[in-house]
């Protein structure tokens, strides 16, 4: 950075009319091809559709060029990706590195911009399996209660009466033992929500080493299905099958029959787009 032509130090001063030069590196979109392959689970000229396994991150740190869902997609969309930016290409929502299931990309800009708004007006329908550690005292409800930073850990979230406004619906399926497999339905979308109000009634995430009692695994929270509005008309809905391990976690607690219809595979289905849609040019392999 020059001012006024001059290099200038860290704890040098701006003033007004002083003419200011800097000099941004370009950021190239070349990184190393990954070495491992995502579950495509649908895809169009708008978006994808893939399912996350559990251990993956969506994103790393800025510069972090470890394996993760954004990297994996800046080789996927090849030349296209000089319109995003390289951190977070095509990138419109999250899940936890441990927490496995759908997750959206963009393919496009435009539809990033309407994805990302359909996330922010909260018009998606987003359903979750966990197997928790205790059972809820209620079978079936709806936890309110504001979320914000932990005051003594800048790193997790907590329950807090000033924070943002957070509602979990829940439902028991069926209990072993002392845990509980859950059919879950976040109303809203806070950062570790889930987790955070499943702890707070006492039926924290199993395996979750943040909010619960930790242990081997991973933590067993799955982002079963996600209806959302189609950038060009019309509702998606992308379905992911419980994964192996969480599979095999059901098995071990005698709960293969209520989870029956989350343990199969289900085509994505998209309703008709209206006849006015227009769909942007297919991206040249």
């Amino acid at each position: 950075m020059r001012v006024n032509g001059e290099p200038v130090r860290k704890s040098g001063r701006v003033e007004a009319g002083d003419t200011l030069l800097l000099d941004v590196p370009e950021t190239l979109h070349e990184p190393a091809g990954p070495e491992f392959d995502l579950r495509v689970l649908y895809e169009d000229a708008w978006l994808i559709a893939i399912d996350k396994p559990a251990g993956l991150a969506v994103h790393g740190a800025p510069g972090d060029t470890g394996p993760s869902v954004a990297s994996w997609m800046l080789v996927r969309l090849g030349a296209l990706a000089a319109s995003f930016d390289v951190e977070r290409p095509g990138i419109v929502h999250r899940l936890d590195k441990d927490t496995s299931g759908v997750l959206i990309l963009a393919k496009t800009p435009a539809a990033q911009a309407a994805l990302s708004a359909q996330f922010e007006a909260r018009t998606t329908q987003k359903t979750y399996l966990a197997i928790t550690d205790g059972v809820p005292d209620r079978p079936k409800a709806v936890i309110d209660a504001e979320i914000g930073r932990h005051p003594g850990d800048r790193m997790r979230m907590a329950i807090a009466r000033h924070g943002r406004e957070a509602r979990t619906a829940y439902e028991v399926l069926g209990r072993g033992g002392d845990h509980a497999l859950l059919l879950i339905r976040p109303e809203t979308g806070r950062t570790h929500q889930i987790r955070v109000h499943l702890s707070a009634i006492g039926a924290p995430v199993a395996f979750d080493r943040v909010y619960g009692k930790g242990g081997d695994g991973r933590q067993l929270l799955h982002a079963w299905q996600l209806g959302i509005p189609h950038p060009a008309g019309g509702l998606l809905t992308v379905t992911a099958e419980l994964p192996a391990d969480f599979q095999a976690s059901v098995r071990a607690l005698g709960l293969e029959a209520v989870a029956l219809p989350y343990l199969v595979p289900v085509a994505a289905e998209l309703t008709a787009a209206p006849a006015t849609a227009e769909l942007p040019p297919e991206p040249a392999n």
